[in-house]
Protein backbone atom coordinates (compact mmCIF):
# COMPACT_ATOMS: atom_id res chain seq x y z
CA UNK A 1 0.00 0.00 0.00
CA UNK A 2 2.82 2.41 0.96
CA UNK A 3 4.69 1.64 -2.27
CA UNK A 4 1.51 2.26 -4.31
CA UNK A 5 0.98 5.58 -2.51
CA UNK A 6 4.57 6.58 -3.32
CA UNK A 7 4.03 5.78 -7.00
CA UNK A 8 0.76 7.74 -7.06
CA UNK A 9 2.40 10.77 -5.42
CA UNK A 10 5.30 10.68 -7.90
CA UNK A 11 2.91 10.39 -10.85
CA UNK A 12 0.81 13.35 -9.64
CA UNK A 13 3.84 15.58 -8.93
CA UNK A 14 5.40 14.84 -12.33
CA UNK A 15 2.10 15.71 -14.01
CA UNK A 16 1.71 18.93 -11.97
CA UNK A 17 5.23 20.14 -12.83
CA UNK A 18 4.86 19.33 -16.51
CA UNK A 19 1.43 20.97 -16.83
CA UNK A 20 2.51 24.15 -15.00
CA UNK A 21 5.41 24.66 -17.43
CA UNK A 22 3.20 23.81 -20.40
CA UNK A 23 0.42 26.20 -19.31
CA UNK A 24 2.87 29.12 -19.05
CA UNK A 25 4.39 28.39 -22.48
CA UNK A 26 0.99 28.00 -24.14
CA UNK A 27 -0.27 31.26 -22.59
CA UNK A 28 2.67 33.18 -24.08
CA UNK A 29 2.15 31.52 -27.45
CA UNK A 30 -1.61 32.23 -27.36
CA UNK A 31 -0.95 35.93 -26.70
CA UNK A 32 1.59 36.16 -29.53
CA UNK A 33 -0.49 34.24 -32.10
CA UNK A 34 -4.07 35.09 -31.11
CA UNK A 35 -4.99 31.43 -31.70
CA UNK A 36 -8.27 30.25 -30.13
CA UNK A 37 -7.01 26.66 -30.15
CA UNK A 38 -3.91 27.74 -28.19
CA UNK A 39 -6.12 29.61 -25.70
CA UNK A 40 -8.16 26.42 -25.29
CA UNK A 41 -4.98 24.44 -24.73
CA UNK A 42 -3.77 27.04 -22.20
CA UNK A 43 -6.99 26.64 -20.20
CA UNK A 44 -6.70 22.88 -20.57
CA UNK A 45 -3.18 22.83 -19.08
CA UNK A 46 -4.13 25.31 -16.34
CA UNK A 47 -7.09 23.10 -15.39
CA UNK A 48 -4.85 20.03 -15.37
CA UNK A 49 -2.35 21.77 -13.07
CA UNK A 50 -5.13 22.66 -10.63
CA UNK A 51 -6.46 19.13 -10.81
CA UNK A 52 -3.08 17.63 -9.94
CA UNK A 53 -3.00 19.89 -6.86
CA UNK A 54 -6.44 18.50 -5.88
CA UNK A 55 -5.22 14.93 -6.40
CA UNK A 56 -2.14 15.64 -4.29
CA UNK A 57 -4.38 17.00 -1.51
CA UNK A 58 -6.45 13.83 -1.72
CA UNK A 59 -3.31 11.68 -1.45
CA UNK A 60 -2.09 13.61 1.60
CA UNK A 61 -5.40 13.63 3.43
CA UNK A 62 -6.17 9.97 2.72
CA UNK A 63 -3.06 8.86 4.67
CA UNK A 64 -4.43 9.97 8.04
CA UNK A 65 -4.84 7.22 10.61
CA UNK A 66 -8.31 5.86 11.52
CA UNK A 67 -10.05 7.57 14.43
CA UNK A 68 -13.35 7.35 16.28
CA UNK A 69 -15.32 9.19 13.58
CA UNK A 70 -13.61 7.37 10.71
CA UNK A 71 -12.90 3.82 11.92
CA UNK A 72 -11.80 2.66 8.45
CA UNK A 73 -9.50 5.63 7.87
CA UNK A 74 -9.66 8.45 5.34
CA UNK A 75 -9.06 6.53 2.12
CA UNK A 76 -12.25 7.85 0.51
CA UNK A 77 -10.79 11.38 0.62
CA UNK A 78 -9.06 10.47 -2.64
CA UNK A 79 -12.41 9.82 -4.32
CA UNK A 80 -13.80 13.18 -3.16
CA UNK A 81 -10.80 15.17 -4.43
CA UNK A 82 -10.73 13.18 -7.68
CA UNK A 83 -14.40 14.09 -8.16
CA UNK A 84 -13.53 17.78 -7.69
CA UNK A 85 -10.71 17.36 -10.22
CA UNK A 86 -13.21 15.97 -12.73
CA UNK A 87 -15.43 19.01 -12.16
CA UNK A 88 -12.40 21.24 -12.76
CA UNK A 89 -11.70 19.52 -16.09
CA UNK A 90 -15.33 20.03 -17.11
CA UNK A 91 -15.75 23.65 -16.00
CA UNK A 92 -12.30 25.17 -16.63
CA UNK A 93 -11.10 22.95 -19.44
CA UNK A 94 -14.28 21.88 -21.24
CA UNK A 95 -16.80 24.71 -20.98
CA UNK A 96 -14.28 27.56 -21.26
CA UNK A 97 -12.67 25.96 -24.32
CA UNK A 98 -16.07 25.63 -26.00
CA UNK A 99 -16.94 29.23 -25.07
CA UNK A 100 -13.63 30.49 -26.48
CA UNK A 101 -14.25 28.52 -29.68
CA UNK A 102 -17.74 29.99 -30.08
CA UNK A 103 -16.42 33.53 -29.46
CA UNK A 104 -13.64 33.10 -31.99
CA UNK A 105 -16.04 31.57 -34.52
CA UNK A 106 -18.34 34.58 -34.29
CA UNK A 107 -15.46 37.10 -34.34
CA UNK A 108 -12.52 35.42 -36.17
CA UNK A 109 -9.11 36.93 -35.58
CA UNK A 110 -6.00 36.93 -37.81
CA UNK A 111 -3.29 34.44 -36.92
CA UNK A 112 0.10 35.96 -36.11
CA UNK A 113 3.49 34.23 -35.68
CA UNK A 114 2.04 30.74 -36.15
CA UNK A 115 5.48 29.10 -36.04
CA UNK A 116 5.84 30.19 -32.40
CA UNK A 117 2.60 28.41 -31.59
CA UNK A 118 3.69 25.30 -33.48
CA UNK A 119 7.06 25.22 -31.68
CA UNK A 120 5.39 25.57 -28.27
CA UNK A 121 2.90 22.80 -29.06
CA UNK A 122 5.68 20.43 -30.14
CA UNK A 123 7.63 21.10 -26.92
CA UNK A 124 4.40 20.72 -24.92
CA UNK A 125 3.81 17.34 -26.55
CA UNK A 126 7.21 16.24 -25.22
CA UNK A 127 6.38 17.26 -21.63
CA UNK A 128 2.92 15.71 -21.83
CA UNK A 129 4.40 12.48 -23.19
CA UNK A 130 6.79 12.34 -20.22
CA UNK A 131 3.89 12.74 -17.78
CA UNK A 132 1.74 10.26 -19.77
CA UNK A 133 4.49 7.63 -19.75
CA UNK A 134 4.95 8.05 -15.98
CA UNK A 135 1.23 7.47 -15.39
CA UNK A 136 1.14 4.56 -17.83
CA UNK A 137 4.14 2.95 -16.14
CA UNK A 138 2.36 3.03 -12.79
CA UNK A 139 -0.86 1.69 -14.33
CA UNK A 140 1.03 -1.17 -15.97
CA UNK A 141 2.79 -2.08 -12.71
CA UNK A 142 -0.48 -1.98 -10.76
CA UNK A 143 -2.30 -3.95 -13.45
CA UNK A 144 0.44 -6.59 -13.54
CA UNK A 145 0.31 -6.96 -9.74
CA UNK A 146 -3.44 -7.63 -10.02
CA UNK A 147 -3.13 -9.85 -13.12
CA UNK A 148 -5.15 -7.47 -15.30
CA UNK A 149 -4.65 -5.74 -18.62
CA UNK A 150 -4.15 -1.96 -18.52
CA UNK A 151 -7.61 -1.52 -20.08
CA UNK A 152 -9.23 -3.66 -17.36
CA UNK A 153 -7.33 -1.84 -14.64
CA UNK A 154 -8.48 1.56 -15.90
CA UNK A 155 -12.07 0.41 -15.37
CA UNK A 156 -11.56 -1.45 -12.09
CA UNK A 157 -8.79 0.50 -10.28
CA UNK A 158 -9.70 1.65 -6.78
CA UNK A 159 -7.01 4.38 -6.73
CA UNK A 160 -8.14 7.28 -8.97
CA UNK A 161 -4.82 9.18 -8.95
CA UNK A 162 -2.90 7.47 -11.76
CA UNK A 163 -6.10 6.87 -13.74
CA UNK A 164 -6.99 10.57 -13.63
CA UNK A 165 -3.49 11.68 -14.68
CA UNK A 166 -3.38 9.07 -17.47
CA UNK A 167 -6.74 10.12 -18.95
CA UNK A 168 -5.92 13.84 -18.54
CA UNK A 169 -2.61 13.42 -20.35
CA UNK A 170 -4.19 11.28 -23.07
CA UNK A 171 -6.74 14.05 -23.66
CA UNK A 172 -3.92 16.62 -23.58
CA UNK A 173 -1.98 14.82 -26.30
CA UNK A 174 -5.09 14.61 -28.48
CA UNK A 175 -5.78 18.31 -27.78
CA UNK A 176 -2.24 19.28 -28.80
CA UNK A 177 -2.66 17.33 -32.04
CA UNK A 178 -5.95 19.16 -32.76
CA UNK A 179 -4.36 22.54 -32.06
CA UNK A 180 -1.39 21.73 -34.32
CA UNK A 181 -3.70 20.66 -37.14
CA UNK A 182 -5.72 23.87 -36.71
CA UNK A 183 -2.62 26.10 -36.88
CA UNK A 184 -1.18 24.31 -39.91
CA UNK A 185 -4.51 24.28 -41.78
CA UNK A 186 -5.01 27.97 -40.99
CA UNK A 187 -1.60 28.73 -42.49
CA UNK A 188 -2.18 26.54 -45.57
CA UNK A 189 -5.79 27.49 -46.39
CA UNK A 190 -6.11 30.94 -44.85
CA UNK A 191 -9.50 29.86 -43.45
CA UNK A 192 -9.82 31.44 -39.97
CA UNK A 193 -12.41 28.97 -38.62
CA UNK A 194 -9.97 26.07 -38.18
CA UNK A 195 -8.92 27.56 -34.85
CA UNK A 196 -12.37 27.90 -33.22
CA UNK A 197 -13.38 24.49 -34.56
CA UNK A 198 -10.34 22.93 -32.84
CA UNK A 199 -11.07 24.88 -29.65
CA UNK A 200 -14.63 23.53 -29.50
CA UNK A 201 -13.43 19.98 -30.28
CA UNK A 202 -10.92 20.21 -27.41
CA UNK A 203 -13.71 21.40 -25.11
CA UNK A 204 -15.96 18.47 -26.06
CA UNK A 205 -13.06 16.04 -25.55
CA UNK A 206 -12.41 17.40 -22.05
CA UNK A 207 -16.11 17.25 -21.14
CA UNK A 208 -16.18 13.54 -22.09
CA UNK A 209 -13.03 12.78 -20.04
CA UNK A 210 -14.48 14.71 -17.07
CA UNK A 211 -17.71 12.70 -17.27
CA UNK A 212 -15.81 9.38 -17.29
CA UNK A 213 -13.70 10.39 -14.28
CA UNK A 214 -16.66 11.81 -12.33
CA UNK A 215 -18.68 8.64 -12.95
CA UNK A 216 -15.89 6.44 -11.59
CA UNK A 217 -15.32 8.66 -8.53
CA UNK A 218 -19.05 8.66 -7.81
CA UNK A 219 -19.16 4.86 -7.99
CA UNK A 220 -16.26 4.55 -5.53
CA UNK A 221 -17.79 7.12 -3.17
CA UNK A 222 -21.02 5.15 -2.75
CA UNK A 223 -19.46 1.90 -1.52
CA UNK A 224 -18.51 0.28 -4.80
CA UNK A 225 -18.38 -3.50 -4.64
CA UNK A 226 -15.07 -5.19 -5.37
CA UNK A 227 -14.79 -6.55 -8.95
CA UNK A 228 -14.85 -10.26 -9.73
CA UNK A 229 -11.08 -10.76 -9.80
CA UNK A 230 -10.72 -9.22 -6.32
CA UNK A 231 -13.55 -11.41 -5.01
CA UNK A 232 -11.78 -14.46 -6.44
CA UNK A 233 -8.61 -13.49 -4.55
CA UNK A 234 -10.66 -13.22 -1.35
CA UNK A 235 -12.13 -16.68 -1.88
CA UNK A 236 -8.59 -18.04 -2.32
CA UNK A 237 -7.54 -16.28 0.91
CA UNK A 238 -10.46 -17.87 2.78
CA UNK A 239 -9.73 -21.27 1.26
CA UNK A 240 -11.62 -24.47 2.19
CA UNK A 241 -13.08 -24.30 5.70
CA UNK A 242 -14.36 -27.72 6.87
CA UNK A 243 -16.24 -26.13 9.76
CA UNK A 244 -18.41 -24.03 7.40
CA UNK A 245 -21.55 -25.72 6.14
CA UNK A 246 -22.81 -22.91 3.88
CA UNK A 247 -21.51 -19.48 2.88
CA UNK A 248 -24.73 -17.53 2.45
CA UNK A 249 -23.08 -14.30 1.41
CA UNK A 250 -19.61 -12.89 0.82
CA UNK A 251 -19.43 -9.17 0.16
CA UNK A 252 -16.60 -6.65 -0.11
CA UNK A 253 -16.83 -2.88 -0.62
CA UNK A 254 -14.08 -0.30 -1.01
CA UNK A 255 -13.51 2.01 1.97
CA UNK A 256 -10.39 3.47 0.33
CA UNK A 257 -7.87 2.71 -2.44
CA UNK A 258 -7.07 -1.04 -2.28
CA UNK A 259 -8.80 -1.22 1.11
CA UNK A 260 -11.86 -3.45 1.52
CA UNK A 261 -14.49 -4.02 4.17
CA UNK A 262 -15.36 -7.72 3.93
CA UNK A 263 -18.56 -9.21 5.36
CA UNK A 264 -19.55 -12.90 5.44
CA UNK A 265 -22.72 -14.72 6.50
CA UNK A 266 -21.99 -18.40 7.19
CA UNK A 267 -23.65 -21.42 8.75
CA UNK A 268 -21.49 -23.98 10.60
CA UNK A 269 -21.61 -27.63 9.57
CA UNK A 270 -24.00 -29.99 11.34
CA UNK A 271 -21.23 -31.71 13.26
CA UNK A 272 -19.95 -28.47 14.77
CA UNK A 273 -23.38 -27.32 15.93
CA UNK A 274 -23.41 -30.04 18.57
CA UNK A 275 -20.02 -29.04 20.00
CA UNK A 276 -19.21 -26.34 22.59
CA UNK A 277 -19.57 -22.78 21.37
CA UNK A 278 -15.94 -21.93 22.23
CA UNK A 279 -14.69 -24.10 19.36
CA UNK A 280 -16.89 -22.22 16.91
CA UNK A 281 -15.63 -18.88 18.24
CA UNK A 282 -12.04 -20.08 17.69
CA UNK A 283 -12.77 -20.98 14.06
CA UNK A 284 -14.42 -17.61 13.38
CA UNK A 285 -11.51 -15.74 14.99
CA UNK A 286 -8.93 -17.67 12.96
CA UNK A 287 -10.81 -17.00 9.72
CA UNK A 288 -11.06 -13.28 10.49
CA UNK A 289 -7.34 -13.12 11.27
CA UNK A 290 -6.59 -14.88 7.97
CA UNK A 291 -8.61 -12.28 6.08
CA UNK A 292 -6.93 -9.40 7.91
CA UNK A 293 -3.48 -10.71 6.91
CA UNK A 294 -4.46 -9.78 3.35
CA UNK A 295 -3.03 -6.21 2.92
CA UNK A 296 -6.10 -5.22 0.90
CA UNK A 297 -8.57 -5.96 3.74
CA UNK A 298 -9.20 -3.08 6.16
CA UNK A 299 -11.67 -5.03 8.31
CA UNK A 300 -13.68 -8.25 8.22
CA UNK A 301 -17.04 -9.08 9.82
CA UNK A 302 -18.15 -12.73 9.98
CA UNK A 303 -21.74 -13.38 11.01
CA UNK A 304 -23.01 -16.82 11.99
CA UNK A 305 -26.45 -17.65 10.65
Amino acid sequence: MAESDESSTRTVLVAAGANLAIAAAKAVAAILTGSAALWAETMHSAADTGNEVLLWLGLRRSKREPDRRHPFGYGQERYFWAFLAALGIFLVGGLLSIAEGVRSWLVPEPLESPWIGIAVLVVSAGFESWSWLTARRQLREDAKARRRSVREHLVRASDPSATTVYLEDSAALVGIALALIALIMHMVTGWAWWDPAASMAIGVLLAVVAWLLARRSKALLIDAAAPDDVMEDLRETIGPQPWIGTVHELRAVYVGPSQLLVTMNVSPCEELRARPGSELVTHVTELRERLLRNPGVADAVITLV
